[in-house]
């Protein structure tokens, strides 16, 4: 929890400043493989729409936009050029022939449930989007699984600190002692 909160009081001047504009490119990036703290952002803007400094609207769009762009942009990038990087550079991070296969059947079988169950496990979340392009998930079920998964992603991150946004603070308040 102290990890989440100190990502959070890192994003809020960005969030305060530029407002869902940042919200929406940290979740793009971090949609699209950056490292980037992108639950906290959601989270952190969530609670400053509790307390009426952002949009709810705004922020529930920026993530779920951002998130679908994200994720199709990486699909791009892997189904256009990941495979051969993977080929060429994957021994130097265990990513054999054997995984390779492991991996593209767990997308042959389950890749829509692969899609959406990926958008709630960090890592997953930022690679989601690469690693269905690389094992050529077709677009179109990759898509609407992308979109559902941004969908419930966006919804408990941004209605949860929305609607609980008082014991939140309070909560975050007595980690600052």
């Amino acid at each position: 929890m102290h990890l989440i909160h100190e990502s959070i009081a890192m994003i809020e001047p960005y969030l305060r400043h530029y407002g869902v504009a940042a919200l929406f490119v940290i979740v793009y990036l971090e949609s699209l493989g950056a490292p980037l703290p992108g639950e906290s952002a959601v989270i952190g803007a969530s609670l400053l729409a509790s307390g009426g400094q952002l949009p709810i609207e705004g922020v529930f769009l920026a993530v779920f936009i951002g998130a679908v762009l994200g994720d199709n942009t990486g699909y791009a990038i892997g189904r256009y050029g990941g495979r051969t990087i993977v080929e060429r550079y994957g021994r130097y991070i265990g990513f054999n022939d054997q995984r390779r296969e492991w991996i593209e059947g767990l997308y042959d079988k389950h890749g829509t449930a692969v899609v959406v169950g990926a958008r709630f496990v960090v890592i997953l979340r930022q690679l989601n989007g690469i690693v269905a392009g690389m094992m050529a998930m077709a677009w179109r079920p990759f898509l609407l699984a992308n979109i559902v998964g941004a969908l419930l992603w966006t919804s408990v991150w941004t209605a949860a600190p929305f609607v609980f946004g008082d014991f939140f603070a309070a909560h975050f308040h007595d980690l600052m002692k």
